[in-house]
């Protein structure tokens, strides 16, 4: 699917249906957004671009299997011999046909090198795999990435929320402290404090909206989108139910699929087609040649024979490095440590893999036990705001206390909602370490 038809597709089906909302103002799931970012994320197009030159590797190193044709032409000029004896005397000259052609065709069909060629090709191929393992931990970094800026954004957006609710009861609060100061029942610096506490909310107000400006930018930049697209979390996330698999279920999705373990994997294996490639320079190179020369005029006779002489030859070409026998332990010993150290390295990565995914998932289910606190706060704080407005409305409680009140409920509901929302990061961080995002 082309860039412009998903963008279109994305930003015409996360349309607010409310006329309230600014035209350039869109509801974007996370997979819409990963959507984009496969589609546009210049760190995934490079990565894309790595895979692409892995694969033209694959066909370079094929070539071996193929065979070497030489093909050569010549034209030349033949100055006049000299003809002296074995004394150096008696010296005459000797003329000669003054054109020389030369043209010659040699073949060369690779039949046996020690592996190299195969071993060369399943190199190849093996840095293929790992350049398509590096796009796949790329592009799940950029999806982790973009998640936490989304899910921030999401608890700014709830943070805003918060502030206007307290900004709008903090000023019917200064009114009716404005008034009672009227009445003399209240004095003025009752009224300077709650002013204080409105320019206080003010300023927190802006700064939330400051991160959202700079979160909504590092997004719309990362998905390719309009500088002036304003993105809005998709609020039925939090209804959605996340599976509740057990540690080992993680543990078990990691070794197979975790992008560090496949990559660590892949280091060992090159390592071992280096040994085999090392081992490969003391071995001889078999080969069969074939070459046809069409020469003239024939200089090897006195006086010269001015024609063309044609001769061919078929047969089997064998080449051994001598000083391969003393050179090539070096190599062969540094491959071998090379291998050594890729799967000491590949240890570590596994044992760090196993940690991580014990750390997140003790945080994943940490986070279902905040939510349960927290919902449990939200009851109580909201049985309280109802037993204040009661109170209230019957006269017995002032508006201090209605603002109190209205505020521990709100800042309960936030931090549900917060908590509600780093659940969904802590499995989408799962699945970031597991390799399944």
């Amino acid at each position: 699917m082309s860039k412009v038809r998903l963008l279109i597709m994305v930003l015409c089906t996360s349309l607010w249906a409310e006329g309230s909302y600014a035209q350039n103002t869109y509801v974007l799931t996370l997979e819409q957004m990963f959507a984009l970012a496969d589609e546009n994320s210049k760190t995934i197009k490079a990565e894309d671009a790595a895979v692409i030159e892995a694969q033209q590797g694959v066909k370079v190193a094929k070539n071996g299997y193929l065979p070497d044709i030489d093909l050569s032409l010549s034209a030349s000029y033949l100055g006049n011999g000299y003809l002296l004896d074995r004394e150096f005397k008696n010296g005459q000259s000797v003329p000669m046909p003054h054109f020389g052609n030369n043209f010659a065709i040699e073949a060369t069909q690779l039949i046996y090198a020690g592996g190299a060629v195969t071993n060369g090709v399943a190199m190849a191929k093996l840095k293929e795999e790992m350049a398509g393992v590096n796009r796949e931990a790329a592009r799940s970094r950029i999806r982790f990435m973009l998640t936490g800026f989304y899910l921030d954004l999401y608890k700014l957006h709830n943070a805003l929320k918060v502030y206007d609710k307290s900004i709008e009861l903090t000023r019917i609060v200064i009114e009716d402290t404005k008034a009672r100061n009227k009445a003399g029942v209240a004095l003025q610096n009752d009224v300077t404090r709650y002013e204080l506490q409105l320019k206080n909310f003010e300023l927190a107000r802006r700064r939330v909206e400051n991160s959202v400006e700079i979160l909504n930018y590092d997004l719309v930049t990362m998905l390719g989108l309009p500088a002036d697209t304003q993105i809005e979390p998709d609020t039925t996330m939090l209804a959605k139910i996340l599976p509740m698999e057990g540690v080992a279920y993680w543990q078990q999705m990691a070794e197979s699929n975790a992008h560090a373990v496949k990559q660590s994997a892949l280091a060992v294996k090159m390592g071992e087609r280096g040994e085999k490639l090392a081992r490969s320079e003391r071995l001889p190179k078999i080969a069969l040649v074939a070459a046809n020369h069409f020469d003239g005029p024939i200089t090897i006779e006195v006086p010269v024979i001015n024609k063309n002489f044609n001769y061919w030859y078929i047969g089997v070409g064998v080449s051994f490095p001598i000083h391969s026998l003393y050179k090539a332990n070096k190599s062969i010993r540094q491959a071998q440590y090379s291998t050594m150290l890729s799967r000491r390295r590949q240890d570590e990565v596994v044992e760090q893999t196993s940690l991580t995914i014990q750390s997140d998932y003790v945080r994943y289910m940490e986070a279902y036990d905040e939510v349960a606190t927290l919902e449990k706060s939200v009851q109580l704080a909201n049985e309280n705001y109802q037993v204040i407005e009661n109170r209230y409305r019957n006269d017995i409680a002032l508006v201090t206390d209605m603002l109190d009140a209205s505020t521990q409920l709100l800042d309960a509901e936030l931090k549900l909602v917060n908590a509600r929302i780093n659940v969904i990061f802590n499995y989408y961080k799962l699945k970031n370490t597991s390799g399944n995002l």
